[in-house]
């Protein structure tokens, strides 16, 4: 196929060909407005390989609503393959697309399906995967299709997005932006498309109304007619529209009334099932030859299926006839959908036909809403809430349901229409319940578009409204906004730990018998508020009983919470098991929004026990899962991995936007977990006044997690190192005040490590063996190699080289194995001081 003015865009596109023909992978995105030639390209592209495995795949718009649609689509071609991928992702697969019926779906295991399908078929060629109008697929086909394009391997596969904006989810791959054409090129493309005469002023006109639209300067001139194209724009009731839609709807509202309501028909179809289509029109008394002036002006082709020629024609044809006859078609529709093989589609046109309110339809579209939420349809069981709470008559029901749909439209990501929804319930709205869960929902949208410091605020207010009104729901929102504050830190302006701390105080003086999430919420408030051992039983009591007697739901509400209590408490072991029942729990439960919260959770005991390489595969499984999701969440698990393994470059390069980034959204958390990962790199490279200023920051904000505390240690040795005695004592003492009543392994190991840097004398010596002891028993290996450092260094300035040889050894063995490159750097220093060569690892 000939394109008139795409020689660049060609070129591109041929270029991806040829790197997929060699045997690679390659991605390309094609963005730019509606009718800007995105589909042409595609075809062209499609036409040049005749002998490729080919699958093509086109967002339709009202379709947005069923989770997996278009990736049923995408998969049909491969179906052959299903067999040869893990059995698990064969599962979630089949749940995907409601062959099997279970739980929600691990967006990786469907993902992972499609991907390997994929490379299967690519075993017996080259396969080409087009998309187009992207930006109308269902939302959890977006997220998979964009994560089956991040993760092409080494196989001859081409992966082309045709988009109109390009979103969160395609954001960094490579684009190809698809502007106007030409002056001449738009001349050209009318004439070769146009039949008798163009006046020169009437094509001087299109050509520069159309802006180098190429649907534009097809459709304006068949909207117009050939007199008008002849004699100009004079003639009374030719209008020349301003955009490509506006001169379909001319052209479609130039055809006869049943044959726009059969194109409207075919266009509430969004399978394009012609038998469906045939069967409902019969239904509507709309005869057969009605399509006949839709095909002869090129609008529809009929076969098995009814496809439109563009996109915009399928839009433009359902808005083209009065909501009475789109109410009347739905209708239809549901009248030849069977109930039993397909309720949850009937349903959704049965309330689509309903005129006012319907309480036996929106029945049904809620419990629709429950099935299709069970197959991961989270936009789909949000959409059916929705029009369920329009077509409710009863304000108190109608408020209960938007807010249902308000809940399930924040969680599915879509922002805007929960907003929306949340107006619908301000106005039903009955009783001060409903205005504070409205409240509470309000505030959970705010901590889901952003971990910044504007949830922290609103939680606080909900859970101080909740108070009059239920104590246990107070109580649990407080704890949501706990974990908003959590994520505020020191950029909280208001709602802060401490404000959230003092205020969840008031709503525990009353408290009966408390249950874990009481005890969770009293423990942290009390320690927050300045008084860590008054608050370390309820802690302890709320780690040891979590999850008794709590739904799974409240469960992984929490779980961060809990998780941050164990560090609290220096408690890595049940901060292990919790951080592994919480990814566990995520994936099971199909908690998408959890998944980055429970990998960076899993994280941090692969990083205190020392093994990076399991560390390295979680932070990458867990930046897999935010471009999955489209989430704007920062990579704070890469930057503190870069700094405990010594690599400055990797760490200034991850440090440098993200810092820009945590600022911007108020995310005070980050600010410290950069400052704790730049003491610890400094540290490393003994860069003491660095890791000085960079231990004070990270200290400097109390309601701040445990990268707070853990700077602590960073503070007295650097300050020690740096001759300031007084100030390493004043960090040390406030490191006892958690680490001393603790009493872990891991607390007294750090203790009596830090304790000996500021002894003077013989004294230091038990401590450092104390800190070896209690670290090899708390099995965290990179905080024993840092022990037997310093003890080693001592050693070697107290002047037993012998000693001090065997201390460094250790040490340089145990970064070595680790990958502490900073730190083995270092051990490797001190030892050749005393006389030895270490002796590095080879890979």
């Amino acid at each position: 196929m000939e394109l008139i003015g795409r020689h660049t865009e060609c070129r591109t596109l041929d270029d991806l060909l040829s790197a997929v023909r060699a045997g690679r992978s390659a991605v390309l995105v094609l963005s730019g407005e509606a009718g800007i030639g995105k589909t042409a390209l595609l075809d062209s592209m499609v036409s040049r390989v005749p002998d490729w495995q080919v699958t093509r795949v086109a967002g339709v718009e009202s379709e947005m609503d069923f989770a997996f649609s278009a990736l049923h689509q995408l998969c049909a071609p491969f179906s052959e393959h299903i067999a040869q991928i893990p059995a698990p992702q064969r599962q979630a697969l089949a749940t995907a697309f409601g062959r099997h019926q279970g739980a929600a779906p691990d967006p990786f295991l469907v993902g992972l399906g499609v991907l390997n399908l994929v490379s299967e078929s690519a075993q017996r060629g080259p396969v080409l995967v087009a998309i187009d109008d992207q930006q109308w697929l269902d939302h959890a086909s977006i997220l998979a299709t964009a994560f089956v394009a991040r993760r092409l391997g080494a196989e001859p596969v081409g992966v082309v997005f045709a988009t109109r904006t390009v979103g969160t989810a395609l954001r960094g791959m490579p684009e190809l932006a698809i502007g106007g054409l030409a002056e001449d090129d738009s001349r050209a493309l009318l004439a070769r498309n146009l039949e008798g005469p163009l006046e020169t002023g009437v094509r001087d006109r299109i050509v520069a109304e159309a802006r180098g639209n190429p649907l534009a300067l097809l459709e304006i001139p068949r909207s117009l007619g050939r007199a008008a194209l002849a004699g100009g724009f004079g003639e009374p009731g030719m209008p020349l529209t301003h955009s490509a839609e506006g001169a379909l709807r001319k052209q479609l509202y130039d055809l006869p009334l049943p044959t726009r309501r059969l194109l409207a028909l075919a266009a509430a179809e969004p399978a394009g099932d012609a038998s469906v289509v045939w069967r409902a029109a019969e239904v509507l008394g709309i005869e057969s030859d009605a399509a006949v002036p839709a095909l002869d002006a090129g609008l529809a082709e009929i076969g098995g299926r009814v496809t439109f020629r563009h996109p915009l024609i399928r839009s433009t044809a359902y808005r083209s006839v009065p909501l009475s006859d789109r109410q009347a078609i739905h209708s239809a529709l549901a009248a030849v959908i069977d109930r039993v093989q397909d309720p949850d589609r009937r349903a959704w046109h049965l309330g689509h036909a309903a005129i006012g309110p319907d309480e036996e339809v929106a029945a049904e579209l809620e419990r629709c809403a429950s099935r299709v939420r069970s197959r991961g349809g989270i936009a789909a069981a949000a959409a059916f809430l929705g029009r369920a709470s329009t077509l409710t008559a009863d304000p108190a029901r109608r408020c209960d349901r938007a807010l249902a749909a308000a809940a399930a439209k924040a969680q599915a990501g879509v922002l805007e229409d929960a907003k929306a929804l949340l107006q619908v319930a301000d106005a039903s709205a009955l009783n001060e319940r409903h205005c504070a869960h409205a409240d509470l929902i309000r505030a959970q949208i705010a901590y889901i578009s952003s971990h910044g410091n504007d949830a922290a605020p609103l939680l606080l207010a909900a859970a101080r409204r909740w108070q009059a009104i239920d104590a246990t729901l107070a109580r649990e929102t407080y704890l949501d906004a706990m974990s908003a504050a959590l994520f505020a830190g020191r950029l909280a302006a208001v709602g802060g730990m401490q404000e959230v701390s003092e205020a969840a105080g008031t709503a525990l003086q009353v408290l009966g018998t408390p249950t874990p999430a009481d005890l969770l919420l009293a423990g942290l408030a009390t320690q927050y508020s300045g008084d860590f051992q008054k608050g370390l039983p309820a802690v302890r009591q709320a780690l040891s009983r979590y999850g008794q007697g709590m739904s799974i739901d409240q469960e992984l509400r929490w779980m961060l919470l809990a998780c941050l209590a164990a560090t609290r408490v220096w408690d890595i072991d049940r901060y292990t098991a919790l951080s592994v029942r919480y990814l566990s729990l995520a994936r099971e439960h199909g908690a998408v929004s959890h998944l980055p919260l429970a990998l960076s959770s899993n994280f941090i005991p692969l990083l205190h026990r020392g093994d990076f390489d399991a560390a390295a595969q979680t932070t990458e499984e867990m930046c897999a899962v935010i471009d999955a999701m489209g989430n704007n969440l920062s990579p704070y698990c890469a930057i503190v991995l870069a700094a405990w393994r010594g690599r400055r470059a990797e760490l200034e390069s991850l440090t440098s936007a993200t810092r820009r980034d945590t600022e911007y959204r108020g995310e005070g958390h980050g600010l410290t977990v950069i400052a704790w990962a730049d003491a610890v790199m400094a540290v490393g490279r003994c860069e003491y006044q660095a890791a000085r200023d960079a231990a004070v920051y990270a200290c400097s904000y109390p309601g701040d997690g445990g990268a707070s505390w853990w700077a602590l240690a960073e503070l007295v040795e650097s300050s020690a190192r740096m001759g300031d005695g007084a100030a390493a004592r004043a960090a040390l003492d406030r490191l006892a005040e958690t680490t001393t009543p603790s009493g872990t392994d891991w607390a007294l190991g750090i203790e009596a490590r830090s304790r000996a840097l500021v002894s003077e004398g013989s004294s230091a010596e038990p401590l450092y063996l104390k800190s070896i002891e209690s670290l090899t028993r708390a099995r965290m290996r990179p905080e024993r190699g840092r022990a037997h450092l310093l003890y080693g260094e001592w050693l070697r300035r107290q002047r037993r080289r012998v000693d001090a040889r065997a201390q460094l050894r250790a040490a340089h063995e145990l970064f070595d194995a680790i990958g502490m490159e900073a730190f083995a750097d270092r051990a490797a220093r001190e030892l050749r001081a005393t006389g030895e060569t270490a002796r590095r690892r080879i890979p």
